[in-house]
């Protein structure tokens, strides 16, 4: 099943108006909170972001200090990598904000997307010295015997991006996407276009994931894996595409190369959603007669929403910087920090992408 151009961006329009009707700032229930074992009660941070839990808890008492005197905090990044647009804003937004007439130092370390290697990064990182680390996790397991050597040298660590599957006596907090409400954000925009467009044609799904086993993927993928049963959708095709475009056209042309009847695509980051749209062009077929789904809200994503191209983008804000220094500012100073705090997040649609292309990140 195809759908036409025309159809999709009327009903598009009107699934994006229920879901503004039902969608409030990602993490702000509690039962993501509760999942993590912390305590305490929802509320806002100066920064304007939905904090999941009120103070830290778990046994944590390390806070940031100037520990040799000059007067700067030194910071050691553990980045990702650099393998999408996204990751590309997320790092400078770092390297703008920890410098010194801000307070802060910068020490950054990029693991290329090798989750060995980041693990050395944060090891590396202590025997330097740093006053705090802030790691953006590759994946989210294995990390206990890093952490605990951070927490024995008195370094305090503060969690970015993506979550940990770990106790949360082992870093001062979380602060970054809810990845499994983007997910669900996403997923209800789906399901309230089909209700409106009255599809009654089976959903075959293709589904490009991101790198298997950070907590991007798993929340994302999650969210999809509950909903498509309940709403009797098919996954046709399931494969990661790593958060790249080249990953992401490659997959896309391997599915194609089968046969199989599909209508919607559902890709958990811009960059892969570019690889497969450059894949659909390829192999002579028109994008816009299928549904889109993407992730993060790169500036080029978001004109492709206006040029009908993408459907709708679940929002990831890489602009973490500022925020995750205005936290450790506060925990400097004595401040109780909430121990997880998840950044505001919608959606990207033809209802609303004219406005939210003015402040898109990227180009």
């Amino acid at each position: 099943m195809t759908i036409t151009h025309t159809a999709k961006k009327t009903l598009a329009a009107v699934a994006g108006i229920a879901l503004a009707a039902s969608l409030t700032a990602c993490g702000g229930g509690g039962s993501d909170a509760a999942s993590t074992g912390a305590a305490g009660t929802t509320g806002t941070t100066a920064s304007g972001s939905a904090s999941a839990t009120a103070a830290s808890t778990g046994g944590y008492n390390l806070v940031p200090k100037d520990t040799n005197g000059d007067g700067l905090i030194t910071v050691g990044f553990a980045q990702v990598g650099a393998e999408s647009g996204w990751r590309t804003a997320n790092t400078q937004s770092y390297q703008d904000y920890f410098v010194a007439a801000n307070g802060f130092k910068l020490a950054f370390a990029d693991a290329n997307q090798d989750a060995d290697k980041q693990k050395q990064d944060v090891r590396d990182l202590i025997q330097q010295g740093v006053e705090v680390i802030d790691l953006a996790p590759v994946t989210d397991s294995g990390w206990e015997p890093v952490l605990q050597e951070a927490k024995d040298a008195g370094i305090p660590l503060i969690v970015s991006d993506r979550q940990l599957s770990v106790s949360d006596d082992l870093y001062l907090t979380y602060f970054g996407g809810n990845m499994e409400q983007e997910g669900k954000t996403a997923v209800k925009w789906l399901e309230d276009y089909i209700k409106a467009n009255n599809v009654t044609d089976p959903i075959n799904i293709v589904h490009l994931q991101g790198t298997i086993g950070s907590t991007a993927q798993k929340g994302r993928s999650k969210a999809l894996t509950d909903a498509a049963p309940a709403n009797k959708w098919n996954v046709v095709y399931e494969q990661t595409g790593e958060f790249t475009q080249a990953k992401g056209q490659e997959v896309m042309e391997s599915f194609l190369q089968q046969g199989k009847d599909f209508n919607v695509i559902y890709s958990e980051n811009d960059d892969m959603t570019y690889g497969a749209i450059e894949a659909l062009k390829a192999a002579g077929k028109d994008p816009k007669s299928y549904i889109i789904i993407s992730f993060d809200g790169n500036k080029s994503a978001v004109q492709m929403v206006i040029d009908g191209l993408i459907d709708v983008i679940a929002e990831c804000n890489p602009l973490l910087g500022p925020q995750v220094g205005d936290l450790i500012k506060k925990s400097a100073a004595g401040d109780k920090i909430a121990k997880i705090t998840y950044s505001v997040e919608s959606f990207i649609d033809s209802t609303n992408a004219a406005e939210k292309i003015k402040t898109a990140f990227g180009s």
